[in-house]
Formats: structure tokens, C-alpha cells, sequence
């Protein structure tokens, strides 16, 4: 097998391309031709599959060293996907800090279907065991959480939760196949919403499922062609041709993200800083036992002196918007945007405070990056 780089590159070609091209076509039809009745066919109708999908999943398959991938509309497409291979009174673990399109689909859907389900901080294998009953069918977690980039050791989680049987499902957007591929410790489904780092240009809204074995793949693909929650030829596309360049964009990340966490670390306005990233971070030594890097998101305290709200609409460079992963650097607010549906007590309990802030940070010029945070703090300060 090719090295990490090289796949990257080098999409698994369809083999019915005539032309000579060196990327794949995007097969626009939705309909396949039968030669003849009880032909032999791998396609018959996009919805079940499609030749430039089929190529992307066999890509994602590949980076994550997987069986299978199957591509969906968006991040929470998958997560749906996923967890619709259970059933009515299913038991699942889920950890405390999950994505919060991922909460309300398990808890405002999931819950009403009939799931079970037990949210426990899952750095705390105690925890995690004594939360397992007769009807646990999985752990669903996040290796890096949102936005408190708390860490978690899949293997660990793995090693123990297989023990009964559990299936061990891990979203892994926050650090992609190229800084962690959750099937090598352990993980049985590994999740991303790939409009994030995967496509990296903020222009594809899409989701994807890879699965260690056969078993689950034909699950998923069921789910994948019943649902029918596709990602259409063109968005897959878009997201192969972003795939290219992800180890390149996310080295730039890293270091820029580096950069910034050093100059935050010694302000008086900072009261904390959240990437364990680096070495002086908490999870760091448990993160880089199974991933590269922590990837490019960083979040930060500001402390009273700052007022929180003036900052993030004082900076020029830092688009002020959700999402993560691409080449412009992003900001947000917590409190105000990704989690403003909890009231201020939850949030707390949550453990995000009014001055916490979230950036993803893109590939500009790191120069200019700093600059920008340092003016916008000077602007904002009361």
C-alpha cells in the first residue's frame, strides 16, 4: 500500500474512463443501464451508487485504513447513519462533551425512537464501565471534545468497552486520518463531518462513515440506501479534490496554531488556554500516544478586563462563524453561538464561561494572524 501522502493524491480510478483523465469524472447520471436481465451490474441507481462516490469512499476507506466508506450530505447525515444501526431499546454511551448537532440528534430524535442513552466524561474509564448495562450496544465519543478539547485514549476506551462487546464509534473530525486513524486502536466506525479539514475550503457540506469490517458495512450501506442521504457527484468531487491537499494545509495549520497559543500564553488578558497541542498543555502525552498533532483549533479564556463581545467583532482577519478545519481562520463565541441554546447555569456546568473563545486557525500569514489578535484585545479591553 501506498504511503498516507501518495493516497492523498492518487483516487482510486473508477476503470471505465475512455479518455485518458487524470482525475476522476463526475458521473452525473442517476440511472445505470441493464446490458440484460439478470445482468451482473455494480450500478443501477445513483441513490444506491455512483461512480465518483464510489471512488471517494474507496479513498476515505483507505486513509483511515478501513473496509469501507460510505459519503452522506453532511456530517450530521453520518452521525444519523450510525447511530440508526440500532434499535429500540439500545443502550449507548456517549461522552459528555459531544458536538451539539450531535446532542440534539440523540437526545430530541434518538431518545424519542426509543434509544437509551448515558452521557459520561469518557477520560474516566471508572466512569465508562460503571455506566455499561445488559442492553449497551456501543460508546460514542470524540477523542478531542468541543470546544474544551478535552483528550480521550481510544485504545483504552476500545480495550475496554470490547471486552463486553460494545462497538466503539469515534468521531474524528477534529483531527482527520491525517493526524489519527481511530481503526488502528481499536475504534469499529469512525465518523467525520468532512466539510471540516477533509474538504478544508468551506464550500462542501459533507459526512462520511468508515467501517473496520464487512459486517458493518453492510449495515451502514443499508442505512446509506434506505435514508438515501447521498452526496451528490459534484460534492464529491469538490471534497476529493480538497482531500489533496489536506496534509499540506494542516501542517500550515499546526504551525500557525503553535504560533498563536505562544503569544496568547503570556498575555495578563488570557486566563487560560485549551490545546493540547503542546507539551505544556494538559492531554498532551495521552493525545500523541495515537495521534501526530492536535490539530488546528485552539480556545482561550479572556478575563474580565476583556470584554469577550467587542473582541471577536474587533477582528479583521478572524471570520466571525462556526465550523472549523479551513484555509481562512475562523472565531466564534461559544456562549453566544455553538452552545447558546444552553442558559448561562448549563453553560457553566459545561464549563464554558463567558470569555471563552474558539478560533480555527487557517493558513494565512501567522504574522498577520497575531497582529489581528492583538489589536482587536487592545480595542476591547473595558
Amino acid at each position: 500500500m501506498s504511503e498516507f501522502n501518495t493516497r492523498l493524491i492518487h483516487v482510486p480510478n473508477p476503470n471505465d474512463n475512455n479518455t485518458g483523465s487524470v482525475t476522476v469524472p463526475i458521473y452525473k447520471a442517476t440511472t445505470f443501464a441493464y446490458p440484460k436481465i439478470d445482468a451482473d451490474i455494480e450500478y443501477d441507481y445513483s441513490r444506491s451508487g455512483n461512480p465518483t462516490r464510489k471512488a471517494l469512499e474507496d479513498q476515505l476507506a483507505s486513509l483511515e485504513n478501513g473496509t469501507a466508506a460510505f459519503a452522506f450530505s453532511s456530517g450530521m447525515a453520518a452521525i444519523h447513519a450510525a447511530l440508526a444501526i440500532f434499535k429500540q431499546g439500545d443502550h449507548i454511551i456517549v461522552g459528555k462533551q459531544i458536538y451539539g448537532g450531535t446532542y440534539r440528534l440523540l437526545y430530541q430524535f434518538f431518545k424519542q425512537w426509543g434509544l437509551e442513552i448515558s452521557a459520561v466524561d469518557t477520560r474516566n474509564l471508572t466512569a465508562i464501565e460503571s455506566a455499561i448495562k445488559a442492553n449497551t450496544k456501543a460508546i460514542y465519543f470524540e477523542p478531542i471534545t468541543n470546544p474544551l478539547l478535552q483528550v480521550s485514549s481510544i485504545k483504552k476506551i476500545a480495550d475496554l468497552v470490547h471486552q463486553y462487546n460494545l462497538l466503539t464509534i469515534v468521531d474524528n473530525t477534529f483531527l482527520s486520518p491525517y493526524l489519527l486513524k481511530p481503526l488502528d486502536y481499536g475504534a469499529d466506525i469512525v465518523i467525520h463531518s468532512a466539510t471540516k479539514y477533509l474538504s478544508g475550503h468551506s464550500d462542501v457540506s459533507a459526512g462520511a462513515i468508515i467501517v473496520k469490517d464487512q459486517e458493518l458495512a453492510q449495515k451502514v450501506y443499508f442505512i446509506q440506501n434506505a435514508i438515501g442521504s447521498i452526496l451528490s457527484p459534484e460534492d464529491c468531487n469538490e471534497l476529493m479534490r480538497g482531500i489533496k491537499t489536506l496534509s499540506v494545509r494542516l501542517d500550515r495549520q499546526i504551525e500557525n496554531t503553535l504560533a498563536i497559543f505562544n503569544f496568547l500564553k503570556n498575555l495578563p488578558e488570557v486566563d487560560h488556554i485549551y490545546y493540547p497541542g503542546h507539551p505544556e498543555q494538559e492531554g498532551y502525552e495521552e493525545l500523541h500516544q495515537e495521534a501526530k498533532a492536535a490539530g488546528s483549533v485552539l480556545s482561550f479564556e479572556l478575563n474580565s478586563a476583556v470584554d469577550p463581545v467587542a473582541f471577536v467583532n474587533k477582528l479583521k482577519i478572524f471570520t466571525l462563524a462556526v465550523s472549523l478545519g479551513a484555509v481562512e481562520s475562523l472565531v466564534e463565541l461559544p456562549s453566544k453561538m455553538s452552545h447558546a441554546e444552553l442558559n448561562s447555569e448549563e453553560q457553566l456546568k459545561a464549563g464554558i464561561k463567558p470569555g471563552l473563545i474558539r478560533i480555527s486557525v487557517g493558513i494565512e500569514d501567522q504574522n498577520d494572524l497575531i497582529a489581528d489578535l492583538k489589536e482587536a484585545l487592545n480595542q476591547a479591553k473595558k
